[in-house]
């Protein structure tokens, strides 16, 4: 390894370093099995049609503005041996849903591969959503829906007789029966994960990780020797940190152009003059003029900053109480 590919791998890291500081809970949330918490409706399992997921988010945000209660909706494809009751509680305790003095929230847990479902309720509504309500809910709303393919309609409808239950608007099954206007019964599709972030939130944090993945990867491509190294180091935070500004989709196309762009740019710039010499500046003087940074084996003359962003939705300090109800389909 020459002393110019150790600089730059190590003032790649440097730079990455703070980036990663962003999403080291994020990592951890996957090894306990608990997502981010990016706003009220987390699709992780991308079951739920975007319009749904709008439509679902006005919901529970106008009833929360209404009431001072929380509601959150969870989809994760799978939650492995862990039971359903105890997948549902460490969320709701990392989620903290519902105020801290009140503990006035609910979280509906839906798991599609494992064919689980759970409505857990806060200490401060078991009185008014209580768990023989909830059991109604889950055996009466979501599970035929469920047994028909038909998520969209299920959690929609679902959630409709968990808000009618908590605001006191009569018979939770009637209520909650009205199937969503464009639900189809018995049809299901694949349907692409989109982010829970406003277009002002989008474009900001947009800007910040697009710029420092984009740096390294002009750097990449620019600088002779040490550009495989950074191909092969970039593709995952390429892969990842799209995700929460364009969605799954978006990410997709993103990665493969990367994948297949980067290697063709680095080959049709590597028979140019300019990077010959500066290949051989870097052989002979220890050092190279790459797209106006000063590549050298002590380092570069460029340094880092670091900003973040997030959602608009958190909990506010609430705790389980235990209550609720399962199910399975």
């Amino acid at each position: 390894m020459t002393a110019a590919y150790r600089a730059v791998a190590m003032l790649a890291w440097g730079v990455f370093a703070q980036a990663l500081v962003c999403s080291a809970s994020f990592a951890l949330a996957a090894e306990a099995q608990v997502p981010y918490l990016t706003g009220r409706v987390v699709d992780n399992a991308e079951i739920l049609k975007p319009a749904t997921r709008e439509r679902l988010t006005e919901t529970l945000k106008a009833h929360e503005a209404a009431t001072g209660n929380q509601i959150a909706v969870l989809t994760i494809p799978t939650i492995n041996d862990m039971s359903v009751e105890e997948y549902a509680t460490k969320v709701f305790e990392n989620w903290k849903l519902g105020k801290k003095e009140a503990n006035n929230g609910v979280l509906v847990v839906v798991v599609p591969n494992d064919h689980k479902m759970r409505i857990e309720v806060g200490y401060g509504l078991e009185g008014t959503l209580t768990d023989v309500a909830s059991s109604r809910i889950i055996r009466n709303v979501m599970t035929p829906r469920f047994k028909a393919g038909d998520y969209d309609g299920g959690i929609e409808s679902g959630v409709a007789a968990i808000v009618a239950q908590l605001e006191g608007k009569g018979d939770i099954t009637s209520s909650a029966n009205v199937a969503s206007p464009d639900t189809k019964s018995g049809i299901s599709s694949i349907h692409f994960n989109e982010p829970n972030l406003a277009w002002p939130e989008r474009i900001l944090l947009g800007a910040f990780i697009f710029g420092i993945i984009g740096l390294f990867t002009f750097v990449g491509i620019m600088t002779p020797g040490v550009g495989w190294f950074l191909y092969v180091f970039l593709i995952p935070f390429w892969a990842m940190f799209p995700l929460m500004i364009i969605g799954t989709r978006g990410t997709l196309g993103l990665l493969a152009t990367y994948v297949i762009g980067y290697p063709i740019t680095k080959l049709i710039l590597s028979r140019t003059d300019w990077y010959k010499k500066a290949m051989i500046d870097m052989k002979t003087k220890g050092s190279a003029n790459v797209g106006g940074f000063v590549m050298s084996s002590s380092g570069s003359s460029f340094g880092g900053s670091s900003s973040g962003g997030g959602g608009g939705f958190s909990g506010g300090g609430g705790s389980s109480g235990g209550g609720g109800s399962s199910g399975s389909w």
